[in-house]
């Protein structure tokens, strides 16, 4: 399989780079200086590309790409991937679900604690020596308060496993009534908002779901609640939501995702109720080698002519 050409447009992960080069022709486009001209010259050998939830295939890449056969998403979230010009020209698409989901949720509940009882702030407290001077202000208890997820999938569900060890009552949001679970549904994101006190967002980003987080939904929550988006950062209007924390109409937010990543609002950074990460929800050495052997067994299926491990489309 040396021979066969795969593109990879942005770094990711260094072992899935070294893995891909031992056994493809791997092709690093941001290594390129005229990038739409390095695709020209190497349009009619690249087979596959490998993508992540920051770059994958757009049309226009895979109309340039003649002979793609496969793209195999570093993610589990497809946005970046036009699914539908896929299904038209018979690309294979597969991503990496399932072994992200207990990272993931572990976030979630780590963000939900990091705001509710203000570790980082704390953290800055201790570090500063302001600790010598009075203790630090009291904050706000987790255990007992009502979870409301949007979207529950494999990382909702997880959530709501660990949340309920909180002895949190769960609810939830998602376009059709789960028949095989006992937690309470909700038919819109409006009515989920208004009747949890934590909010968390793990719903696949879909044209259906882009801002599914808006102005409604935000005052919904209200000033006592907290929302955590550990989706895409587009599934929350970012402006509203800064306007939302600044004025007081929101009580709190932890952040693994950003709207127009790596860039994060700066009225953010100065407020002690909001926890900034930086989109690492899966970001562990175990769970990212793990990710990479499905992108690399995905691709190793796909040129044996063998049975994708995770398809797609």
């Amino acid at each position: 399989m040396e021979s066969i050409c795969v593109l990879m447009p942005i770094p990711m992960n260094s072992y899935l780079e070294q893995e891909l080069q031992k056994r493809f022709n791997l092709l690093k486009l941001w290594t390129a200086p005229q990038k739409p001209q390095f695709i020209k010259e190497h349009a009619d050998s690249i087979r596959a590309v490998v993508g992540n939830s920051a770059a994958g295939a757009d049309a226009e890449l895979i109309e340039a790409l003649p002979r793609l056969e496969i793209v195999s998403s570093f993610s589990v979230g497809v946005d970046k991937i036009n699914l539908a010009k896929c299904r038209e020209k018979g690309i294979r698409v597969t991503n990496t679900p399932d072994v992200l989901t207990e990272d993931v949720a572990d976030l979630a509940i780590g963000l939900m604690l990091a705001v509710l009882r203000r570790l980082c702030e704390s953290d800055r407290y201790v570090r500063s020596g302001k600790w010598k001077r009075g203790d630090y202000k009291l904050t706000t208890k987790f255990s007992g308060k009502t979870v409301g997820i949007i979207g529950l999938g494999r990382i909702g569900m997880a959530v709501a496993k660990r949340a309920e060890a909180f002895n949190c009552p769960i609810c939830y949001y998602s376009r059709t009534e789960k028949s095989d679970t006992k937690y309470k549904y909700y038919p819109s994101v409006v009515e989920l908002a208004s009747n949890c006190q934590i909010l968390v967002v793990a719903c696949p980003l879909t044209e259906e779901t882009r801002h599914i987080v808006n102005r409604e939904v935000m005052n919904a929550l209200g000033p006592k609640g907290v929302l955590i988006n550990i989706g895409r950062g587009p599934h929350v209007d970012e402006p509203e939501l800064v306007s939302a924390l600044i004025e007081g109409r929101l009580g709190g937010a932890g952040l693994d995702v950003y709207e127009h990543e790596p860039e994060v609002p700066e009225e953010l950074f100065g407020l002690e109720n909001v926890v900034l990460l930086p989109h690492v929800g899966s970001a562990t050495v175990e769970t990212r080698k793990e990710m990479a052997d499905l992108v690399l067994g995905n691709l190793e299926a796909h040129f044996s002519n063998k049975p994708l491990l995770t398809p797609l489309v």
